[in-house]
């Protein structure tokens, strides 16, 4: 089993490398890829110095799979250009989530409509990943009409140099600024860019991927998505409004029986979830459990986890292992 890493000296290519080792992925020959400033540099894996080749390089390798986190640009030119040579490429980028024919997976969720032609696969955004997760296991009984889901998304989703202006202003510092605002004692309502419909880029994905993936286009999602000064995980205030009554113990099993999910849910001891327990967790965790007292048939959901493991790297991961389990790798 020949597996690439491509931007694997980024933030998630490094949690991907170490998913890979404590997940025991069949890895027989690692290939780490990189852009060419980081070609010649090491990491560590499975407590060996691998060397970083071009992504050129690792094409002319043919790897079995191909986990790609190194942005839009470089999935673009790069992913088809695998794929031709046999690949499987798995896509931490928002280049190919919403093209028809791409599947974009989370395989709690839909990792049935993965088959052996697909050579191109899209792993979801990371508010959307976690929030699918907690909610389709009610979709399926209850059948969702609408969502309202607000996000405290931590500083790790956009990458090192915003973890840096964090703790750069945390010590007094001057930051070389990541976000158009002090982040350490502040929170604002901006991620992604703003579209003409008022709306950003991040939250226009929790719409588009939460259908896609869930498989109805009818949900309607209302999203904000909120920057905070974390770095355990994104955090997610989520109303749902079913077609159906639901009963709320019910609904307590569910979750509690629903794979990837761990409810924490204990008012009375102040146990919920947290983006500080979360860190360095593969799990959703859900709590907060409650009707919605203002409108029927609704509920709402606390929804945490760490949006650079299940998030990026143990989801794409995770695609990589069902796809190893059907025998679809070689």
């Amino acid at each position: 089993m020949r597996v690439a890493v491509v931007g694997a000296t980024g933030l998630v290519g490094s949690v991907m490398l170490r998913v890979l080792e404590e997940r025991n992925f069949p890895v027989d020959e690692l290939i780490v890829a990189a852009s060419e400033k980081s070609v010649g540099k090491t990491v560590k894996f499975k407590d060996a110095e691998v060397k970083v080749c071009s992504v050129a390089d690792a094409v002319k390798q043919k790897p079995a799979v191909a986990i790609f986190s190194a942005g839009s640009a470089a999935s673009k030119e790069w992913a088809p250009k695998f794929a031709e040579v046999g690949t499987t490429v798995i896509d931490n980028s928002s280049c190919w989530r919403m093209y028809p024919e791409i599947p974009l997976v989370v395989p709690e969720v839909n990792a049935g409509v993965l088959t052996p032609n697909h050579k191109i696969i899209a792993n979801p955004n990371c508010s959307t990943i976690q929030l699918v997760v907690a909610i389709n296991p009610l979709h399926l009984k209850y059948r969702i009409k609408r969502i309202v889901v607000s996000t405290y998304q931590s500083v790790t989703g956009t990458g090192v140099k915003a973890v840096n202006q964090l703790f750069a202003e945390r010590q007094g510092h001057e930051a070389d600024m990541a976000y158009p605002h002090p982040i350490d004692l502040n929170c604002f309502p901006h991620g992604g860019t703003f579209l003409d419909n008022g709306y950003t880029t991040e939250e226009q994905k929790l719409i588009d991927e939460t259908r896609k993936i869930i498989g109805d286009q009818s949900i309607m999602v209302s999203p904000t998505v909120v920057r905070i000064p974390v770095i355990g995980g994104h955090s997610e205030s989520v109303n749902l409004e079913f077609e159906s009554e639901f009963d709320i113990n019910e609904v307590n099993e569910i979750l509690r029986s629903a794979p990837g999910v761990v409810v924490q849910d204990n008012p009375a001891t102040n146990h919920y979830p947290m983006p500080r327990f979360a860190e360095g967790k593969d799990d959703v965790f859900v709590g907060r459990i409650r009707r919605d007292v203002s409108r029927p048939r609704s509920l709402n959901l606390w929804v945490v986890s760490d949006n650079l493991r299940k998030g990026a790297a143990t989801n794409a991961i995770q695609i990589a292992e069902y796809l190893n389990a059907k025998g679809w790798l070689r």
